[in-house]
């Protein structure tokens, strides 16, 4: 897989279909200890009639490098590749902590953003006080246990054991140093009071049942949207894992309505 060099960090990335397909690039950005293969179904999908791009992010899957405390440093990585592969304007898509950095980047670079999409998102970090214990137990018990209980509650009720498993042994992967940094970056985030500056058509698309960033914060921050369609859908928070072919739906008839 081809790898950028970033300020110290080996980025993996994937950079797939035609360059004069359908509209701007699309360009995912996963979550917190995930990685690029959250994306899957959505690359299998949009690779054949446009450009995709999607990258692990410093630290996480195939890419190297240590955590950084602001998600503001996330967001000048993925600029970074955007520059690289000549990339002036996209489509963002971002999960949990992706949607930060999408956020990040449509503030603080509009002219690069065509569309946005939030799955799984907020822009000012809450955590429900079961979230707040776990991470304060997070220094007490050992690092792979943590992992797998934070990921298990990623998951809405009933979903396959097997598949929980899978997710639980890609995060145990993500460095501790890297995942308790990048901790400390989201709890810092905070663009609430400001994602009224945003202009571009928004999709906020978001899992009923997800309790780590729950639907009422989701709910809280679309108010401020001037310009946001809303989507539930009956998952969790890894609604890229949970419901990939309605994710990839939604993201087309969003995407459809671009150049209706």
């Amino acid at each position: 897989m081809p790898q950028l060099e970033v300020d110290g960090a080996a980025l993996t990335y994937d950079d797939e279909g035609p360059r004069d397909g359908d509209g701007v690039p699309l360009v995912f950005i996963h979550g917190w200890t995930a990685n690029r293969h959250r994306w899957d179904h959505q690359m299998a999908h949009f690779a054949k009639k446009r450009r995709v791009i999607r990258l692990d992010l410093r630290g996480h899957g195939e890419s190297s490098g240590a955590g950084v405390p602001t998600v503001a440093e996330l967001a000048i990585d993925v600029l970074a590749l955007l520059d690289h592969l000549e990339v002036e304007r996209a489509v963002l898509v971002g999960h949990s902590m992706g949607g930060m950095i999408a956020q990040t980047i449509t503030l603080d670079h509009p002219e690069r953003v065509e569309r946005l999409v939030l799955v799984d998102s907020i822009a000012r970090m809450t955590y429900s006080r079961g979230r707040g214990l776990l991470m304060a137990a997070s220094t007490l018990v050992p690092y792979k246990l943590f992992v797998a209980t934070n990921i298990r509650r990623a998951f809405a009720p009933g979903y396959p054991r097997e598949e929980v498993r899978a997710c639980i042994k890609a995060s145990a992967a993500t460095p501790r140093e890297v995942v308790m940094t990048l901790y400390g970056a989201m709890r810092a985030f905070d663009v609430l009071d400001r994602v009224g500056e945003i202009r571009v058509p928004t999709l906020l698309i978001h899992g009923y049942h997800d309790i780590q960033l729950p639907v009422q914060q989701m709910l809280r921050m679309a108010k401020a949207y001037p310009d946001a369609e809303v989507r539930i859908i009956d998952a969790g928070h890894e609604l890229p894992v949970e419901k990939p072919a309605e994710l990839t739906t939604a993201l087309d008839r969003f995407l459809v309505a671009a150049r209706g």
